[in-house]
């Protein structure tokens, strides 16, 4: 009965420990559940080596465009004169090689580009050379409609829609200077802004973000060859602002998160920055979902519908800096707030505080842990075996009662009284008094 009882008992503690192995190895949310709950369980600021890392090799890819490829520049910028010409006309379509020849043969010399613009009826073909004389003009636009045919609104061939427009790189320049200004301008007010509502070092890790912002959409523009002209120069101001948004909506959970953080030990700084980022992840993507789609919009009308030029160079720009801004709103600006911030007294002395306290709660779990084991190994066998023979009598004997209980006596019988578990007497029978 004893080695039965001892089976049992061992059964029934490794039911009883089933569960909390089960409860340790238990599956962890699924990616969008994080995601959309902000737990904290996506870790950014502990990698912030390896983001550190992938800022720096974009930066340096995009400054080695700058050197070996350089800029495109529009003709607000350097210069020249700009042709446009409907390419549906009495002769047939219009293709870029026949009026690059067209051009040629007209005026001597090949243009610098030749490009379709839009679909359609409302698609028409933009030349883009040096400057052109009157004379030089004149010609070129008779040669095309004697080419083509273009015609005008009422269907009619028309030597009227061909137009074309000379700009001086005078112009282009002062275009650069103004928006050089405004560009300082911006940057200086963000960082005052920021400074007096949060604090200095956010207002430093703020503005290193939107030079980022600056490097990259940059050199995305010398990577791909995309042209840059006043518009692109506007959409860059817009994309600042909208970079600047997002790193303040981060840094302002980051605020709320460690608000007197110093006078407790949970967390360490750079795990109430990690937990604001985990919690504004959604928003920054909702965010940038809603103003890409818009711009998506404006590039299709833009490019199929319209073919205005200026549309399509605003909506790149604006798309290009919305996709980087939101990388360096979370990879690149919080993970810098929280190296600036560990370089100071106060952070580093709480730090230490955290980690004294967890190696000091280790060190007590591992100590009882230890006693715990030390109590089992000290059990004497032969008082166990003691102890189970024990318990395996009072079983019988509640065995037997449980039976007599459960079992309808004869009429006429004689009760059956339980035998007490230690006097040996029926139970309920008093003894004689003395």
């Amino acid at each position: 009965m004893a080695a039965i009882n001892r089976n049992t008992k061992k059964s029934s503690t490794a039911v009883e420990a089933a569960p909390v192995e089960a409860g340790s190895t238990a599956p962890k949310h699924g990616f969008f559940v994080r995601l959309y709950t902000g737990t904290g369980a996506f870790e950014v600021i502990g990698r912030r080596k390896l983001w550190y890392l992938i800022s720096g090799a974009i930066v340096a890819v995009c400054i080695l465009s700058f050197i070996v490829r350089g800029f495109t520049f529009g003709i607000d910028f350097e210069g020249g004169t700009k042709v446009s010409m409907p390419v549906n006309g009495v002769n047939g379509t219009a293709t870029t090689t026949q009026v690059e020849t067209v051009f040629t043969d007209s005026v001597g010399r090949p243009p610098e580009t030749v490009v379709v613009v839009g679909s359609g009826d409302s698609a028409t073909v933009q030349i883009r050379s040096e400057t052109l004389s009157n004379d030089e003009a004149a010609d070129l636009r008779s040669a095309l409609f004697d080419e083509f045919q273009p015609k005008g609104a009422d269907g009619q061939p028309s030597e009227q829609v061909i137009s074309d427009s000379a700009v001086s790189e005078t112009w282009g320049g002062q275009i650069t200077q103004k928006a050089l200004i405004a560009l300082l301008v911006f940057l200086v007010l963000a960082a005052l802004y920021i400074g007096l509502r949060y604090e200095l070092w956010m207002a430093v890790a703020a503005i290193v973000t939107l030079f980022f912002d600056l490097i990259v959409t940059a050199g995305v523009y010398s990577l791909v060859g995309f042209e840059v002209t006043p518009a692109t120069v506007i959409g860059l101001l817009t994309i600042l602002g909208f970079s600047l948004y997002d790193t303040v909506i981060v840094f302002d959970k980051v605020e709320e998160n460690t608000e007197g953080f110093e006078h407790t030990t949970r967390r360490t700084f750079a795990e109430h920055a990690n937990l604001a980022i985990n919690q504004t992840f959604m928003r920054s993507i909702n965010t940038s979902l809603i103003s890409v789609l818009p711009i998506l919009a404006l590039m299709v009308i833009a490019v199929w519908l319209l073919g205005v030029g200026t549309l399509m160079d605003l909506a790149l720009v604006q798309l290009v800096g919305v996709i980087v801004g939101t990388y360096s709103s979370i990879f690149f600006a919080t993970p810098l707030l929280v190296t600036l911030r560990e370089r100071t007294d106060k952070v580093r002395t709480h730090n230490r505080r955290v980690l004294r306290r967890r190696t000091g709660a280790a060190a007590k779990s591992s100590a009882a842990a230890a006693d715990a084991g030390a109590a089992d190994d000290d059990i004497d066998p032969e008082v166990d075996d003691a102890t189970e023979a024990r318990d395996a009598k009072e079983a019988d004997q509640t065995e037997t009662v449980t039976a007599s209980a459960g079992t309808k006596p004869a009429v006429g019988a004689r009760p059956v009284r339980p035998t007490a578990s230690k006097t040996g007497r029926p139970a309920g029978k008093r003894s004689p008094r003395r």
